[in-house]
């Protein structure tokens, strides 16, 4: 026992040096909306916390233990796959569950963290005492985080080890960047957008609770807080697109039969319209059904419009043009903010570019027309930018029209 006891607190002392871990576990909070996040070292008999974020007064430290039989986290080891329940009251598995009972939340979200060696280290959780919508992309969010930790936890056991023989360490060190540097770029996401549109949501519902708040204003700061949402849902969607091809999965598209992309284009637009400042002008001709994953597309779409809403002037409209022409689908945006000089303009489709001239945004740093490009590629297709004083600045996506 003594041995196991040692274990286990080194587990902490490791968790400890996994880079940025507050960060993750900060990240994890936002996303879901749940006051305390946890990673958890489980084994068949124990449960220990070795790193936590508690804002709620759960009232678990890194050493605390929790009879681990009296736990979800159990049943995720054994599952070996996540758990996620946004209301207990709603899950007709867990509604009379005695874990939700005795530790008192409503809501609940559990990841396992696996090994290289495909053993289940503990997991990464978060629980709440009210209930929390937990959505896929959040769900996807913890599973990435976990997959960071789990190779953080194995790359700490090989150095302590000093397995590294010279091809071993190339790839170790390769390894090694790959991850910090895939840890940088979700912290940097995550640090400076992410937050903001969350705190905007917070700031929102305090002063709607003022009784004296005037009517008009009160419908002003439910706009904002639906700008707010949507541009964090964005945030959350190309992220998790960008982790998948990052960890080799690529961005999945799903194109087997044509389909008429007028009403998803419609969709999209009529959803920016409900949040942008701007007028946005659409015009839309395109007579048949063409082979596109609708999804992508609509997402593309969605990801140059906030763009524009992010970098147009506020007074001016937003023009969209989507067209069948001489066998392409031509669709193009612009907006009339500052035009975009040339040396910026020619890295504006690789992830986290950097305009200096910029806030540091999901645009700013270059993902959201990343992952646009990614997916126009993907369609035998190009994205392109013009940007000029007089012409304002226009995004055109040309590809085939391919009608079967």
């Amino acid at each position: 026992m003594l041995f196991e006891s040692e274990a286990l607190h080194q587990s902490i002392r490791q968790v400890e040096l996994v880079s940025d871990i507050s960060m993750i576990l900060d990240a994890c909070g936002t996303a879901t909306g749940m006051g305390f996040v946890a990673v958890a070292r489980v084994t068949d008999d124990r449960w220990m916390t070795c790193a936590s974020r508690d804002n709620v007064n759960f009232g678990l430290k890194p050493g605390d233990e929790l009879d681990v039989a009296s736990t979800i986290c159990c049943e995720v080891r054994a599952c070996r796959s996540i758990i996620s329940i946004p209301d207990v009251d709603d899950s007709e598995i867990y509604r009379n569950h005695p874990t939700p009972r005795r530790y008192g939340f409503k809501s609940y979200i559990s990841v396992p963290i696996i090994r290289s060696d495909d053993s289940i280290w503990g997991t990464l959780c978060a629980l709440d005492s009210e209930p929390h919508e937990i959505g896929p992309q959040a769900e996807q969010l913890f599973t990435i985080f976990a997959r960071i930790i789990a190779r953080e936890l194995d790359r700490q056991d090989e150095l302590a080890a000093g397995r590294q023989e010279i091809e071993e360490g190339h790839a170790s060190l390769q390894t090694e960047r790959d991850t910090a540097r895939l840890r940088e770029e979700f912290i940097a996401i995550v640090g400076h957008d992410l937050r903001n549109p969350i705190a905007a949501v917070t700031s929102g519902l305090r002063m709607i609770e003022e009784r004296d708040l005037l009517p008009e204003r009160r419908a002003m700061l439910v706009l904002e807080m639906q700008r707010a949402l949507t541009r964090a849902s964005q945030i959350i969607t190309n992220l998790m697109d960008f982790a998948r091809g990052r960890l080799g999965a690529g961005i999945e598209m799903n194109a087997p039969a044509p389909v008429d992309l007028a009403p998803v284009f419609r969709d999209v637009i009529g959803e920016i319209e409900q949040v942008a400042g701007q007028p946005v002008y659409s015009s839309i001709d395109l007579p048949r059904a063409l082979v596109a994953d609708p999804q992508r597309l609509g997402q593309l779409l969605s990801n140059l419009l906030g763009n524009a809403v992010t970098h147009g002037a506020p007074s001016q409209p937003i023009t969209v043009d989507i067209a069948e022409r001489d066998g392409e689908l031509v669709a193009s945006v612009t907006n009339q903010g500052a035009p975009i000089p040339p040396d910026v303009q020619a890295s504006l489709f690789q992830p986290f570019s950097r305009n200096e001239s910029k806030r540091k945004s999901l645009q700013g740093l270059g993902l959201g027309l990343y992952i646009a490009s990614q997916i126009a590629l993907a369609h035998g297709g190009r994205l392109h930018v013009s940007s000029s004083e007089e012409a304002g600045t226009t995004f055109t996506l040309r590809m085939p029209a391919k009608p079967a």
